[in-house]
């Protein structure tokens, strides 16, 4: 174990006490949230992002352990185990170089009378007619054994890794693909990125191009023969050069080529999940629009345009089917029919899906706004994963008499409403923010999306009153059995007065309480503090600094209180010992109490919201306009500048400065300004470029 602790601690830039804290925690059955918010003091304030990666790598650790252990059993009990083999296995680092250790068991000395042993062997019964039947023979044990090698394997690897390239060629040069490009590619093995890779395996799966590793024959060959021949003997030498070939080409290289390209693949996978969590928090994080009456629009052709009108709390006031586009082509009954919803029922916001027929229903939408006599505004929304959620199990459950239309229509108009409460319901794989993720290992995937989605709904918290299954599931110490009880108990009990009602839920004990109770909020109970993110377990420190500063949440925190609460804190050190709290925990009772009922996402930029239709044939190289970022990648970032198509802007365009990852400057949902450089209709793409335009 304290291996390992090493190991996490120096990976992770960590103390060797946090990991180990961490490590207790976690086998104690706590949470990763639970940890990050409201065990500060034990680990040294670790955040949700490396107790993630502490704890994949833990996982990881402690399997290889226990692989070591069954290998040095295995060859303990052969009698074969020398202290210089234990020494190798236990220091072994990966799971393949440990398979390769494994086989060194295996290894004999080449034998060096090769003419004398063959004719030993000869045998008209087993089909070895002749010494030189029996020489060949005996080349292919000792290409087999060759190939078995650690040694040898483990420098070969590195060799080709370090100095081989990725070739790339076309199956059918003339064939039209996206992976043109790929048709003659050569690239560094230690340079390739990883979007690259998955780009060239999906090629490769799709049959346009061939791949394969490349490195100096000649040059391995020479380190073979080097470690290998030990006899001046003329005949043997030349036998055993044969052999080294053979045995490379046959044995070694297919087995390194897999090697390099599951670990480049593998890389590229864990590359591209992280970028594809990160934009899915910052996606999630995004602000709700609040007090807003939605119209929700999916847009459609032959069916119509599904639409759905919800009120402020997101209940389903109206639904219909209008028929603005080909080929019905209804547009003045739309108009009619979309007027009386908004007059109805005070819509101020449009909420339009960015799928089929968006561009038609847009044109339509700016139309009405200009006739209408209020202020109405319009957005575009992401349609990503909408089908797939209004075709669930789940939207039967929650719509049971609406048709998939009108659950998208209604989840178009939520979205806007509040993003994370709705894409909480949706597959994360499916919401549209990532690169080649169908690509790639899909359990790793959703482990790793599921742990953001859930990292995201703890930190904003959740309203115990209001709250889903499917939101209650991703809450700290919740399971989906718990959370469907917890639904059940409010449907039956009414409303949770306090935290404290948790308890009375099946199956919700002690230890999910005191993992999920600081992450669920009741506005207007019975006390104040449950509307905050401060644990129960604090409740007693938190009641006297109210006490101290004379605050009454009750009554609300008004200029007066804040100079109080601010005057009292300035020493956070003395004030903890005071009331015998961890100075982390104090600080984030004072955040909470500062703002009670704070949302976090209330930080982030809010969406644009539009009046009037831009085309693309509207864009000329030069104009500045602001746009939202939709989508980061390895090379790029997606920007919504109010046509129907994003434009891109390359990683080389994003910043004066050099910049190694857009993520480094960008996120998800951020506003800023670009400038159009290239339009072509013709491909739909968009170049744009945020460089001297201010952009921080």
């Amino acid at each position: 174990m304290t291996s390992i602790i090493n190991t996490l601690s120096k990976e992770l830039g960590i103390k060797t006490t946090q990991a180990e804290a961490a490590i207790k925690l976690i086998d104690e059955g706590n949470t990763i949230p639970f940890i990050a918010r409201y065990r500060k003091e034990v680990t040294g304030s670790l955040d949700d992002e490396i107790l993630r990666n502490l704890y994949e790598r833990l996982v990881y650790l402690r399997n290889l352990e226990e692989k070591k252990e069954t290998i040095l059993k295995s060859i303990e009990e052969q009698g074969k185990l020398t202290d210089e083999l234990r020494s190798d296995i236990e220091k072994a680092e990966t799971m393949v170089a440990l398979d390769d250790l494994s086989n060194m068991i295996l290894l004999q000395q080449p034998q060096t009378d090769i003419y004398k042993e063959a004719k030993a062997y000869v045998d008209t019964e087993k089909e070895v007619d002749s010494a030189a039947t029996a020489i060949r023979y005996a080349m292919d044990i000792l290409a087999e054994l060759i190939s078995e090698s650690a040694e040898l394997r483990t420098w070969i690897r590195k060799y080709t890794f370090d100095n081989g390239d990725v070739i790339c060629s076309a199956k059918d040069p003339e064939a039209e693909s996206v992976y043109e490009m790929y048709y003659e590619y050569a690239e560094a093995v230690k340079k390739i990125p990883g979007h690259r890779i998955l780009a060239i395996n999906r090629g490769e799966k799709e049959k346009f191009i061939t791949v394969k590793i490349q490195a100096d024959e000649d040059r391995i060959h020479g380190y073979l023969e080097k470690k290998i021949i030990r006899d001046t003997n003329k005949d043997c030498t030349e036998i055993l050069k044969e052999v080294i070939k053979d045995s490379y080409k046959r044995l070694i290289f297919p087995s390194i080529e897999r090697d390099i390209r599951n670990e480049l693949t593998e890389k590229a996978e864990d590359g591209a999940i992280s970028v594809f969590g990160k934009n899915l928090s910052q996606l999630l994080m995004q602000p709700p629009i609040a007090n807003q009456i939605v119209l929700g629009w999916d847009p459609g052709f032959r069916t119509g345009c599904k639409i759905a009108v919800v009120d402020a709390t997101g209940k389903v006031l109206d639904t219909t089917v209008v028929y603005p586009t080909a080929p019905h082509n209804k547009i003045d009954e739309t108009k009619k029919k979309i007027h009386e919803l908004i007059d109805k029922y005070g819509v101020t916001l449009i909420s339009l899906g960015n799928g089929t027929a968006s561009r038609e229903s847009e044109q339509v939408i700016v139309e009405i706004i200009k006739e209408c006599k209020t202020k109405v505004s319009y957005l575009i929304t992401n349609e990503a994963g909408a089908s797939v959620y209004s075709a669930s199990k789940l939207a039967t459950e929650e719509f049971p008499n609406f048709d998939v239309g009108q659950r998208s229509a209604t989840s178009m108009a939520r979205r806007v409403q509040d993003p994370l409460a709705e894409l909480v319901k949706i597959d994360p794989k499916s919401i549209g923010v990532g690169q080649y993720q169908h690509d790639m290992n899909q359990k790793k995937l959703s482990e790793s999306l599921c742990g953001v989605v859930e990292d995201c709904v703890n930190k904003v918290g959740v309203d115990l009153n209001t709250a889903s299954v499917s939101l209650l599931e991703y809450v700290s110490g919740i399971s989906k059995a718990i959370a469907k009880n917890i639904v059940t108990y409010r449907d039956e009990n009414g409303l949770f007065n306090t935290r404290q009602e948790l308890l009375k839920v099946p199956k919700l004990g002690p230890k999910a309480f005191e993992q999920c109770a600081g992450f669920l909020r009741i506005r207007d109970g019975k006390n104040p503090l449950d509307n905050t993110g401060v644990h129960p377990e604090s409740y007693k420190a938190a009641n006297a600094l109210l006490k101290k500063t004379g605050l009454d949440l009750t009554t609300g925190i008004n200029s007066d209180s804040r100079a109080a609460l601010k005057l009292l804190t300035k020493d956070t050190k003395k004030l903890a010992a005071e009331l015998e709290i961890g100075e982390p925990t104090l600080k984030d009772i004072i955040k909470e109490l500062e703002k009670p009922g704070r949302d976090p996402r209330d930080e982030m930029p809010t969406p644009i919201l539009k009046s009037d239709v831009l085309e693309m044939s509207d864009l000329k190289p030069g104009m500045i306009l602001k746009g939202t970022v939709r989508n980061i990648i390895d090379f790029g970032a997606f920007i919504d500048i109010g046509v129907h198509q994003d434009g891109l802007v390359h990683i080389s365009q994003i910043s004066d400065k050099y910049i190694k990852h857009p993520l480094d400057v960008l996120n998800v949902g951020d506003i800023v300004d670009v400038a159009v450089m290239s339009v072509d209709e013709k491909k739909g793409r968009i170049a744009l470029t945020m460089k001297n335009l201010g952009n921080k």
